[in-house]
């Protein structure tokens, strides 16, 4: 099997894939036969840098055709790409070497200049030279003939009781996203489908481009940040028909009073937090659109949603897709208990972590605990809770305390440090801190440092909006803190 005969090199060579517009507002089409061939002129470069079967190839590019084009190469020959947040500092970028062991590095070069010494790279001028026909070039690697298992993908968790951990994605795991892009997702042949997130993030690789070709659209990208004017603007210039945003970006807009009808656009989606109702109802209200709120995990790929063709229940995350197994555990008479997916039921289901030395551990040698707590209704649909664990979702993006707490106390006036969520309007959650100091006086200055120092130490959307300082954690008989007792202050 492979993505580049068994999907790319089936439509018409002229049948438009990807509408790109980049920071300056350059607006390019690309075709299915460009992207096979200038992918496969990128191969032949990765290769002659020493890129084989099975290596990692780390990204550190934002939504470009560069980066798009370098996950085609990789799955064109068997390398398994490592897409990055171009938020990570030096800290996450050496966890992700260390754990990935990458031998290339492609990335814009002032991203690069984050990157530790040991790791090739490869910059978007060199990638622009690659794909200049004027120059001689190196041999495309032939289109590797791969097994279901071989690696596809590796992206990282974003870590609740330790480091963050690589979750290894094999091949299975990309044709395996025609359940959700038919069923959720909802494109149609020849539609435009713009899904915003950003790279790096396990919903980038599944759903930007991937998931809208498996239904025969295109995709758009654009490069820069979230503008809520401009959003909206874009889709009617563009003439958006599938809209796949995060839940604070719908937010912002209904908060904003942004929200208007938008002719082109049939279906909007959402994934990565519990969209509140209210949210919803305004959508539905003054643009005419049903948001269908979803589900998924880093390790599992999308589970849930609310599916093409079923009425939206605002609030729910939706009924799982069709051929997914899930279970509540502990669930008696319509109470809440964990979400668990049968791995077996999951073609999307990752291989292992990579520190671990053998498959994930399933309950009852099956069972995939999500660590999510979510109730039934009588229909089938599912309505999330809360965390099991200390996940922080905010603005879309998952947070692991530890990250937090790490670059907090790596400042000298900072002895310990506990990171909760807080409730926001807009983000949802926010990460708020509690700080014992080491030494100094608590002041509002040492907030606004101490968050300044988070955002130097690690990926700036991380840092604590909220700082709050104490004489001590509180703590349990064996000494964990009693978070759930921070958040309630």
């Amino acid at each position: 099997m492979n993505l580049t005969s068994d999907l790319l090199e089936r439509f018409p060579a002229s049948k438009p894939a990807l509408v790109t517009i980049s920071a300056t507002g350059e607006r390019r089409v690309w075709h299915f036969g460009e992207l096979v061939a200038r992918s496969a002129g990128l191969s032949g470069a990765m290769a002659a840098r020493g890129v084989g079967r099975g290596d990692v190839v780390m990204t550190l590019v934002g939504n470009r055709v560069e980066w798009v084009l370098t996950l085609l190469a990789c799955w064109r020959m068997g390398a398994v790409p490592l897409p990055c947040s171009t938020q990570l500092r030096r800290t996450d970028l050496e966890h992700r070497i260390d754990a990935a062991s990458p031998v290339l590095c492609v990335g814009d070069e002032e991203l690069l200049a984050e990157m530790p010494d040991g790791v090739p790279a490869m910059t978007l001028d060199e990638i622009a030279a690659v794909l200049d026909e004027d120059r001689a070039q190196a041999a495309p690697v032939a289109v590797a003939d791969l097994d279901p298992e071989d690696g596809a993908l590796v992206v990282f968790t974003s870590g609740t009781t330790g480091p963050p951990r690589g979750a290894l994605h094999v091949q299975r795991y990309l044709p395996g996203q025609t359940a959700q892009a038919r069923h959720w997702l909802g494109a149609e042949p020849d539609e435009l489908v713009w899904c915003t997130t950003a790279t790096g993030w396990s919903k980038s690789a599944r759903n930007v481009f991937l998931a809208p070709w498996l239904c025969g659209a295109a995709a758009l990208i654009v490069e820069g940040r979230f503008d809520p004017a401009e959003r909206l603007a874009l889709i009617e210039r563009e003439r958006v028909n599938v809209l796949c945003q995060a839940p604070t970006e719908y937010r912002i807009l209904a908060k904003r009073g942004e929200v208007r009808p938008l002719p082109s656009l049939r279906r909007a989606v959402s994934a990565g937090e519990a969209l509140d109702p209210g949210v919803i109802g305004e959508w539905r209200e003054r643009a005419g659109l049903e948001i269908a709120d979803g589900y998924g995990q880093t390790e599992t790929g999308h589970i849930t949603g609310n599916l093409v063709g079923d009425p939206v229940r605002d609030g729910s995350m939706g009924r799982s897709l069709p051929g997914f197994e899930v279970r509540i555990a502990g669930e008696e008479a319509g109470d809440s208990g964990e979400l668990q997916v049968r791995a077996a039921s999951c073609p999307t289901f990752f291989a292992r972590y990579l520190d671990a030395e053998g498959p994930p551990d399933l309950v009852d040698c099956e069972w995939w605990p999500t660590g999510d707590v979510v109730r039934e209704d009588e229909d089938g649909y599912l309505w999330y809770e809360s965390r099991a664990d200390d996940l922080i979702l905010s603005a879309g993006y998952r947070i692991g305390p530890f990250e937090v707490e790490s670059a907090l106390v790596s400042h000298p006036a900072v002895a310990e440090a506990a990171a909760v969520p807080a409730p926001d309007a807009e983000r949802g959650q926010v990460v708020k801190a509690i700080v014992v100091l080491r030494e100094g006086e608590p002041s509002d200055e040492l907030a606004r440092e101490l968050q300044d120092h988070v955002k130097r130490t690690t990926a700036p959307y991380k840092f604590p909006r909220i700082v709050e300082f104490a004489e001590e954690l509180p703590r349990t008989t064996s000494g964990k803190v009693r978070r759930a007792e921070l958040r309630e202050t």
